[in-house]
């Protein structure tokens, strides 16, 4: 049946979450069924890793493997329940704890690995090889032939287990599972230098083919995305990361719990095709009114640029205690933020080049920044007057487009949560939907929540490290979201972080 929204699209609509519908909308938690965060194979060879992270090993190639795993997607902490179970948190933050997404190594044959597939097993910290054959040229096939597969020997590949997120959010889990994979890749981008590698993102591959090299069905789980690790830290990016699927308007009248499957179907890719030219990046000229408030965040003194960074400590080691230490903060204060911090934040978040000289990665793959929007909504930064504001981070600039305190608003459309009210900034990352498919199909709703996902875990770290609270929100009224920024309608809304004092305890 034709329609007239692309199936991202009616995605995105299908999936909203409005006041009038949300408790209708929602059905109780079976708590015997929920999924476990873990996956185990019965047969394979193991390699521990836990040794390496031992300070009197000399053993640097599995010293960076080790670490880089525990640093992307380790165990932090094993929390112990009332019923006898146990919490698992890990470096990357997760919607509800779930983790839907699974890592998985693939050796060319090195010196350190034999040739083969990999799982990477967080709840032991070991690489579980559980296909010793020679797979490369599979791999190099099944992404087309990208250049960083050329003489890269190892590749990291990330797959999502939907049933883990869909078990509570139900059809809109896939927004949930691609911001959680964001969250995991931009924790490959800042761990991957200081241990030996430059991470190239590959998100354009054929699914089959890359379902298929890892024996997953494609149904339960599937591969969201492919990083090449290339041995060389400060090589160049390769350039594309990102190819168009098909767009679907022919679809039947799907049922709520029909959606998800179907839009992953829709955004596979069967055959490499070419991304339309790219149009010019307008994202800096916008909401550029004579009128309205610009405040300039960038210090423009070469002298003292060093002012706008935050200091990550010497050879990282503060980077890499803050991704150990990472917790989404539960309450805030309701006190006000500097603006100073709010700089420092937005900072680290939009601009990793400034930060070569302290060792981090300069140049992170993204898929596409150029679609994605930043809104901050202020309630309580000194020195910024309370409203909605655009952030330009070309120009590094604030420019204000509501002039009122949304803070009741916020609250409200953060599903009630007090992280909305008592935050002293939310930051929303928003993006023209129609524009995106026209150039990536219906995969552009995985490439845009994955992007999300990573700028929110700079976000998250960043906001760690200087001794503030943090938290991610992907529940959210979305058309009240657009009101609230006086933005369009068909502004998709993609991801909410919220920033504040928290509370001790």
């Amino acid at each position: 049946m034709s329609r007239s929204l692309p199936l991202s699209a009616h995605y995105h609509q299908r999936t909203k979450y409005d006041p009038q519908t949300l408790s209708k909308r929602g059905k109780s938690l079976d708590w015997s069924q929920q999924p476990s965060p873990f996956k185990g194979y019965k047969i394979g060879t193991s390699y521990d890793l836990k040794p390496y992270l031992e300070l009197d090993r000399n053993e640097p190639q599995w010293e960076n493997l080790s670490y880089l795993l525990l640093l992307s997607y380790g165990l932090t902490a094993k929390i112990p329940t009332f019923g006898g179970d146990f919490v698992y948190l890990r470096t990357a933050p997760s919607a509800g704890g779930l983790y839907p997404a699974e890592l998985y190594l693939i050796s060319r044959g090195t010196e350190l690995l034999p040739a083969g597939l990999y799982h990477y097993q967080p709840q032991t910290h070991t690489l579980l090889r559980f296909w010793d054959n020679h797979c490369w040229v599979d791999l190099q096939e099944a992404c087309f032939r990208h250049p960083a597969l050329e003489k890269t020997q190892l590749a990291l590949v990330t797959t999502a287990i939907f049933y883990r997120s869909a078990w509570r959010y139900e059809a809109r889990a896939y927004r949930r599972i691609f911001l959680d994979t964001g969250h995991l890749l931009g924790n490959v981008n800042l761990a991957a230098t200081a241990h030996g590698f430059r991470p190239h993102l590959i998100g354009g591959f054929s699914d089959r083919l890359m379902n298929q090299l890892l024996y997953l069905d494609g149904e339960t789980e599937a591969v969201t995305s492919i990083m090449a690790l290339n041995p060389q830290p400060q090589a160049t990016s390769h350039g594309k990361t990102a190819l168009p699927s098909p767009v679907a308007f022919n679809y039947p009248d799907l049922a709520e719990d029909e959606l998800l499957k179907a839009l992953h179907e829709a955004s596979m890719i069967q055959a490499k095709s070419s991304v339309p030219p790219h149009q010019p990046n307008l994202l800096e000229d916008k909401y550029n009114f004579p009128f309205c408030l610009k405040v300039s965040l960038a210090n423009t003194d070469a002298e003292n640029r060093y002012r706008q960074r935050i200091d990550w400590g010497e050879d990282q080691e503060d980077l890499e205690e803050t991704l150990l230490k990472r917790r989404s903060t539960r309450a805030y204060t309701g006190e006000d933020l500097t603006l100073e911090e709010l700089q420092l934040i937005l900072h680290f978040t939009y601009h990793p080049e400034d930060y070569g000289e302290q060792g981090l990665l300069g140049d992170p793959d993204y898929f596409d920044l150029s679609l994605i929007e930043t809104f901050v909504a202020v309630s309580g930064v000194e020195g910024l007057e309370a409203g909605c504001y655009y952030y330009a981070p070309k120009a590094q600039a604030l420019r204000q487009i509501r002039f009122k305190n949304f803070r009741e608003e916020l609250h409200y459309l953060c599903l009630g949560q007090d992280l909305g009210r008592d935050a002293a900034a939310l930051v929303f990352h928003t993006a023209d939907l129609g524009a995106a498919v026209s150039r990536y199909g219906d995969r552009a709703y995985r490439y845009l929540h994955m992007d999300a996902g990573q700028l929110g875990q700079r976000l998250n770290l960043a906001a760690i490290q200087l001794d503030l609270g943090v938290s991610g929100i992907g529940g959210f009224f979305d058309d009240q979201v657009n009101e609230v920024l006086g933005i369009p309608d068909d502004e998709a809304v993609l991801y909410v972080t919220t920033l504040g004092v928290p509370e001790q305890g």
